[in-house]
């Protein structure tokens, strides 16, 4: 495969982080309406289906034409974008791409808006939210009629995504599927790397804010320190 110039990649990306975005939050809305409402009629579920379906087949066509726009073989573009694959496989996880729709919106803008540590806890708070409520409604549409689940209502998920999410894990609720497990596993990581991010941040701040009072000069004719 020949490469194309980086400027035509940029562009597309440019163009289209957008309008995935809000594909994004039309999945998520038809993923919720579906999950949700089970007493709808069916033909509301038969919307919703297809906005999901219609959704995602926008995420393969944006994924299949990166892939072409990045000059690389297949198996090479899926080891260098494992985040893009991913997020193919599970669209709930797009909140994960929020950074890189910062950064397409960005690049139209003199400079930033917001200093990196304002970004980053934006953007953690944002995914945290969003991954949380993608996550509630996968582990609830998993367990509500599972034998012996803990997780029976809307609620229930919510409570226990908020508990995983903090790293608490109250174990009042639990999942008991497979499935659920599964989605466990990956909310315990996420929350992990998320909140990590935020107490690093937070931290390199004080840091950051502390050096900078050092190194001021002290006034009314005060000794350093005093």
């Amino acid at each position: 495969m020949h490469e194309v110039p980086a400027e035509r990649r940029q562009r597309w990306e440019d163009l289209t982080e957008v309008p995935l975005l809000i594909a994004s939050l039309l999945y998520l809305a038809a993923y919720a309406v579906h999950v949700l409402v089970p007493s709808a009629e069916s033909w509301v579920h038969t919307l919703a289906l297809v906005v999901i379906g219609t959704t995602w087949l926008c995420f393969l066509v944006d994924y299949l034409v990166r892939m072409l726009l990045s000059g690389l073989r297949p198996l090479r573009f899926l080891r260098t974008h494992v985040l893009d694959t991913l997020v193919l496989l599970l669209p709930l996880l797009r909140p994960l791409r929020l950074v890189q729709i910062y950064m397409a919106l960005q690049r139209r803008r003199d400079k930033p808006r917001m200093d990196l540590y304002q970004r980053v806890v934006a953007y953690a708070g944002s995914a945290a939210l969003l991954l949380g409520f993608a996550g509630a409604l996968a582990v609830y549409q998993q367990e509500r009629y599972a034998p012996g689940a803990s997780i029976v209502t809307f609620g229930d998920s919510v409570w226990w995504v908020c508990a995983t999410l903090t790293t608490v894990g109250y174990g009042d609720v639990v999942p008991v599927t497979r499935a659920g497990r599964t989605i466990a596993a990956l909310m315990m990581a996420f929350g992990l790397a998320l909140l990590g991010a935020v107490t690093g941040s937070f931290s390199s701040w004080l840091v950051q804010v502390f050096e900078q009072d050092e190194r001021r000069p002290p006034g009314n004719g005060e000794a350093p320190g005093k």
